[in-house]
C-alpha cells in the first residue's frame, strides 16, 4: 500500500516531512498547476532531506501536470462571492476564451473543484463579460479550476510548461507523472510520446479519471497507464454527488477485475485541514477504499495547507493498515 501526501506550505520543514515518512508515508505529490519544478526546488530539497532523515533512500515523488484542466486567470485580489449576488465572468473573474465562447444562459459553472457554483444569467456574445448568479459562495483565489456543465474539455493534453517539467523531471528525483483529466487513449499516447521525447519513458504514469468521458473510455486506455487514479474532486463535479460512490465502486471493481493498480484521492481526511482528529465517516471511507482494492491512497490539501500534516498521515496510514489486517484475517474484531 502506497501512502502519499501533497507538498505545500504546511510541510515545508524537513523535520515535518521526516515525521510523515515515519508515520507511514511512502511518497508525495507536487501539484504543478500553479508552479514549475524549478520554482518548487526549495520544497523538493526539503522533501528529499526529510526522506533521508527518515532513512528512506528512494522516496516516491509524483508530479501532477497542468494537462487539459481549465483554470481561471489571475485575480486583482481574492474574491468572496456570496449566495444571491451577481458576478461577471470575463471581467471580475478572468476565464479562458474557449469557456466564454461556449457559455449559454442557465448553464452552471463550477469553480475551485466545485466549492463555488454559478449560474449564467446572460450569454449574448462569445467574449463576455457574462453576468452570473452565485448559487454557492466561498473564497476564490487566482488560478482555480473552472468547469462548465454539459461541455467537453477540448484543451491540449500537455502544456508548454508540462513539457519543460518533463525535461527536468529526472534532475529533481521525480518517480511518477500524474496526468489529469484523461479523456481517451489518444491522450495517454500523447503523454507516453512526450515522456519518450523528454528522456523519461520509464517513469510511472498515473491516469486521473476526473470526468464521465474518462469513466466511459477507461477500457480503451487502461493498458497505457501504470496506475489509475480515481480523483473524486472533479469527478464529483461531473454528476450529482449522490452518484459518485456508485461510480467509484464501478471503477474500483473494474480495475480489480483487470488487475490494474488504482489510487483513491480527494477529501480522504478533509476535516483534518482544521481538526487534529478526523470524522468517523472519513476513516470508514479510507477503510472501504482499501477493502475495494486500492493500492494507493493520497491526501492533497490536508498536508499541503492543513494545520496537522503529520497527524493526517498517521490516521491515513494507520487506517489503511487496519483494513489490510482485516483483509488477511476477517475475524480480527473477535480476537
Amino acid at each position: 500500500m502506497d501512502i502519499f501526501g501533497t507538498i505545500g506550505p504546511a510541510c515545508l520543514e524537513a523535520g515535518t516531512i521526516q515525521k510523515m515518512f515515519e508515520y507511514g508515508m511512502n511518497g508525495m505529490r507536487l501539484n504543478l498547476s500553479h508552479t514549475s519544478l524549478e520554482e518548487a526546488a526549495g520544497m523538493i530539497r526539503a522533501f528529499h532531506k526529510g526522506a533521508r532523515m527518515a532513512g528512506i533512500s528512494h522516496p516516491l515523488l509524483i508530479i501532477d501536470m497542468q494537462g487539459p484542466e481549465m483554470r481561471i486567470g489571475k485575480l486583482k485580489r481574492d474574491l468572496i462571492p456570496e449566495e444571491g449576488e451577481t458576478i461577471g465572468l470575463g471581467d471580475q473573474i478572468p476565464v479562458p476564451d474557449p469557456v466564454l465562447a461556449c457559455l449559454k444562459e442557465g448553464q452552471q459553472i463550477l469553480l475551485d473543484d466545485g466549492k463555488i457554483l454559478l449560474e449564467v444569467l446572460e450569454a449574448d456574445g462569445p467574449y463576455g463579460p457574462h453576468p452570473c448568479r452565485v448559487l454557492r459562495g466561498g473564497i476564490l483565489t487566482s488560478k482555480k479550476s473552472i468547469a462548465v456543465s454539459g461541455e467537453k474539455n477540448t484543451a491540449p493534453v500537455l502544456t508548454d510548461q508540462d513539457m519543460n517539467n518533463l525535461r527536468s523531471a529526472r534532475d529533481y528525483g521525480v518517480t511518477g507523472i500524474m496526468q489529469p483529466f484523461v479523456r481517451s487513449r489518444k491522450d495517454l499516447l500523447s503523454v507516453r510520446s512526450a515522456m519518450e521525447e523528454t528522456g523519461c519513458p520509464d517513469l510511472k504514469l498515473y491516469a486521473k479519471i476526473e470526468n464521465l468521458e474518462g469513466v466511459r473510455c477507461l477500457p480503451d486506455f487502461m493498458e497505457l497507464a501504470d496506475e489509475i487514479v480515481i480523483a473524486r474532486g472533479d469527478l464529483g463535479n461531473s454528476m450529482p454527488l449522490w452518484r459518485l460512490p456508485a461510480v467509484q465502486k464501478q471503477l474500483s471493481d473494474y480495475c480489480t477485475k483487470k488487475d490494474k493498480p488504482f489510487m483513491v484521492v480527494t477529501q480522504m481526511l478533509a476535516s483534518m485541514e482544521e481538526s487534529p482528529v478526523p470524522t468517523r465517516a472519513e476513516v470508514s471511507d479510507i477503510f472501504h477504499a482499501v477493502l475495494d482494492g486500492a493500492g494507493s491512497l493520497m491526501v492533497t490539501g490536508e498536508t499541503a495547507t492543513g494545520c496537522y500534516p503529520e497527524e493526517v498521515i498517521r490516521y491515513l496510514a494507520s487506517t489503511a493498515m487496519e483494513a489490510e489486517k482485516y483483509i488477511k484475517k476477517k475475524d480480527l474484531l473477535f480476537n
